[in-house]
């Protein structure tokens, strides 16, 4: 059995991704962020998925990418848009999986992890930059020249197994996996309690899915939505 990071985001891809490390074997160390988004709400449920999978640990570090801003998820000045938009989205947060696998690469070095798992996803997502193949294995290059495992000959893997995977393929997945998502937190305005807007990207791009899928829809909505 090997040690892992499982990148944890309290959304419906890390659950399943966190899910699908455990059924292949994998002893999993779970890292999310607080980076300065909008809400709490997906960390709530970064929590509780990580406590209910019983990780290892769970670290969350405090990153404030919102002293930057930029992004409509770090600046409250910038309004989360509810229509799709041509080009990169105004809810890009510059250089986010760069910083989130920097930050899960020096504890794998501690921890002699050699495997780090992230849900960036290539078919159904945003257009967002740092969740294509590309940037993966370009990142794979700069970990075994910034680190001494790498330097030493060790290899760290960058694990994308639902990178090329549609939103409904993802949600079958993970139901086969035993993934609760009325517990997990995607919408870009969930409100306290983690209830979803229904009308963002994120919650289009979900909404979809679990009509690709099939099988009915467990995200919990705010009462004012649209959800049709």
């Amino acid at each position: 059995m090997k040690k892992a990071i499982i990148l944890l985001s309290g959304g419906l891809d890390s659950a399943t991704l966190l899910a699908l490390a455990k059924q292949q074997g994998y002893i999993c160390y779970a890292l999310s962020f607080n980076y300065g988004q909008r809400h709490g709400a997906e960390l709530n449920a970064a929590r509780h998925i990580a406590e209910h999978a019983r990780v290892v640990e769970h670290k969350l570090v405090h990153i404030g990418l919102d002293a930057f801003g930029g992004s409509a998820l770090t600046d409250t000045s910038i309004a989360v848009p509810n229509q799709l938009a041509d080009g990169i989205p105004i809810t890009y947060v510059p250089a986010r999986n760069t910083v989130f696998l920097a930050f899960a690469l020096g504890w794998a070095e501690v921890l002699g992890a050699l495997d780090i798992f992230i849900g960036v996803n290539a078919v159904d997502y945003s257009g967002y930059p740092d969740c294509r193949p590309e940037f993966i294995e370009a990142f794979e290059k700069l970990a075994r020249l910034a680190t001494k495992l790498g330097v030493e000959g060790q290899c760290f893997k960058i694990h994308t197994p639902l990178i090329d995977l549609g939103k409904g393929e993802i949600i079958k997945l993970g139901l086969d996996l035993g993934v609760d998502y009325a517990h997990t937190v995607s919408c870009y305005s969930a409100d306290d309690s983690g209830r979803a807007c229904g009308v963002c990207d994120s919650c289009r791009l979900r909404k979809a899915g679990f009509e690709a899928a099939g099988v009915a829809d467990s995200t919990r909505y705010q009462k004012h939505d649209c959800t049709g």
